[in-house]
C-alpha cells in the first residue's frame, strides 16, 4: 500500500485524532456488542433487540438537526471535548450497573437513551472538525481513513467483547469501553486547532432548522440521496438486530459465535470501505451505489436461509461489502452538492436519516421476524435492497437524459467518510 494512502498523517492534529479515535471506537463497538448480549440473554426477545437498538439511535433522529446547528454555531472542539466527557460518563454509568448485578432491561435502555441524546450531536461536530485538522488537499484522504478506522474497529471490537463476556463478565466489557474514552479526550486537549472564528448569527436555533430544511428540498441531487438512504436504514440495515438469533438460536452458539459473525460483517464492510478509497478519481459514484445496493441485497438472500455457519460468515461478509457504499456513498455525494454554510445541517440531517431510522426499521423488523421468521424476515430485506438498487439505476437513467455529460462527483475532488459515532 503506498505512502500516500496515509499521507494525511502528516498533520499532527489529524495524528492524536485518529489514535484516540480508533481506540474508543473499539470500545464503542465491544459495548455495542455486550449490550445486544445482555438485552437477548435477558429477555430472550428479537423484538427487544429491536427496541434496543431504537432507544440508542431514535433520539439521535429527534436531536441530530440540534446537533447540526450547534455545529454550525459554536466551537466544535468544545463541544466535540464535551460530548466525550459525557458519553464516558454514560459507560461508567452501564458499567457500575451491570457490576451490582441488580439492573433492569429498562435500566439499559435508559442509558441507551441518554447515549442516543449524545450522539446527536457529537457527529456532525466530529465529522466538521476534521477539516480543521489537515490540509485542504489531504480532507478526501483523511475523511476514507476514518471510514477504514471505523470499520476495522467494527471488525475487531465484537470478536474482543465475546472473549471478554466469556473469560471475565459483562461488566468488564463495559468497564474497557469506559476507559477508551480516556485516550479521545487526551487526544483532543493535545491538539493545536487554529484559532475558532465565531459564524455570523443572523438567525435564532429555529431559523436556521428551517433554512437547512428548505436548503435541502430545493436540492434534489441531496434530496434522492436521502430518499433512497432513509428506505435502505428503515427496511434493510436492521438485519443487524437479529444477529444475535442466528448465533444463539440457529447456529447454536454463544457470546464468542454473536462476535465473529459481527466481526465477518465488520470484515466486509471494511474491506468496502478500501474498495471505495481505491476507487480511481472521476469514478461514477452513483454507478459504484448502485452496483453495491445489489451486492447488500443479494449477500442477505444467501445469508437468510444457508445451514452452514462457514459459509454463513462468507454471505454476512459480502452483504457488509454492499451495506459499506450506501452511507459512504450517500455522504460523499451530499458533500459535493452541498454548500459550506450548510454543511452542518446537511450532515445532521444525513445522520438522523441513518441513525434515526434504523430503531424505527428494527423495530418493525423485531414484530416481522415474530410473525414469519428471522430467516425469512432476512430474506425480504435482500428483496427490498435488491429494489432499491433498481430504484438507482432508473434514477441514473434519468440523469443521463436530463443532465446529458454533467460530471459525475470525484473522489478526488470529495471525501470519503462514515457517520458513525465513537
Amino acid at each position: 500500500m503506498k505512502i500516500s494512502t496515509f499521507r494525511a498523517f502528516k498533520s499532527r492534529n489529524y495524528r492524536l485524532y485518529f489514535i484516540g479515535q480508533s481506540v474508543s471506537l473499539l470500545g464503542t463497538w465491544m459495548q455495542k456488542t455486550a449490550v445486544s448480549w445482555v438485552v437477548y440473554t435477558l429477555t430472550h426477545s428479537k423484538f427487544m433487540l429491536g427496541v434496543t437498538l431504537f432507544a440508542t439511535l431514535f433520539p439521535s433522529f429527534l436531536f441530530s438537526f440540534l446537533g447540526g446547528v450547534a455545529s454550525d454555531r459554536y466551537n466544535r472542539y468544545k463541544l466535540l471535548l464535551l460530548t466525550q466527557i459525557v458519553s464516558m460518563i454514560q459507560a461508567l454509568l452501564l458499567t457500575t450497573l451491570i457490576f451490582f448485578k441488580h439492573y433492569t432491561v429498562w435500566e439499559i435502555l435508559a442509558l441507551s437513551v441518554l447515549l442516543g441524546i449524545i450522539n446527536a450531536f457529537d457527529v456532525p461536530a466530529r465529522q466538521s472538525l476534521v477539516y480543521d485538522m489537515v490540509h485542504k488537499k489531504d480532507l478526501p484522504n483523511a475523511l476514507a481513513l476514518n471510514s477504514s478506522m471505523v470499520n476495522l474497529s467494527r471488525l475487531i471490537g465484537p470478536g474482543i467483547a465475546g472473549i471478554v463476556i466469556e473469560k471475565w463478565g459483562n461488566d468488564i466489557c463495559f468497564g474497557l469501553n469506559s476507559l477508551s474514552f480516556l485516550a479521545v479526550i487526551i487526544s483532543l486537549l493535545f491538539m493545536r486547532l487554529p484559532r475558532y472564528i465565531p459564524n455570523p448569527r443572523t438567525k435564532n436555533v429555529v431559523g436556521q432548522v428551517r433554512d437547512g430544511l428548505i436548503y435541502i428540498a430545493k436540492t434534489p441531487d441531496i434530496a434522492f440521496v436521502l430518499k433512497m438512504l432513509a428506505l435502505i436504514s428503515l427496511f434493510v440495515m436492521p438485519f443487524g438486530t437479529l444477529i444475535p438469533v442466528y448465533a444463539k438460536d440457529i447456529f447454536h452458539g454463544t457470546a464468542s459465535t454473536f462476535g465473529i459473525i459481527d466481526s465477518f460483517i465488520g470484515l466486509g464492510a471494511f474491506s468496502g470501505a478500501l474498495f471505495l478509497a481505491s476507487l480511481k478519481p472521476g469514478s461514477d459514484l452513483r454507478k459504484v451505489l448502485a452496483v453495491s445496493t445489489f451486492i447488500f441485497g443479494l449477500g442477505l438472500l444467501l445469508f437468510s436461509h444457508i445451514p452452514y455457519y462457514p459459509m454463513a460468515l462468507i454471505f454476512a461478509s459480502i452483504a457488509a461489502f454492499g451495506m459499506m457504499s450506501q452511507f459512504t456513498i450517500s455522504n460523499t455525494l451530499i458533500q459535493t452538492t452541498v454548500d459550506p454554510p450548510m454543511r452542518g445541517r446537511v450532515i445532521s440531517l444525513y445522520a438522523m436519516v441513518l441513525f434515526g431510522l434504523q430503531p424505527l426499521g428494527a423495530l418493525l423488523i423485531g414484530l416481522i421476524s415474530e410473525r414469519i421468521g428471522v430467516k425469512n424476515t432476512v430474506m425480504a430485506e435482500g428483496f427490498i435492497a435488491l429494489l432499491i438498487g433498481w430504484l438507482h439505476i432508473r434514477n441514473l437513467k434519468r440523469n443521463k437524459i436530463r443532465k446529458g455529460k454533467t460530471p459525475v462527483p470525484s473522489l478526488e475532488k470529495q471525501p470519503v467518510e462514515v457517520a458513525l459515532s465513537a
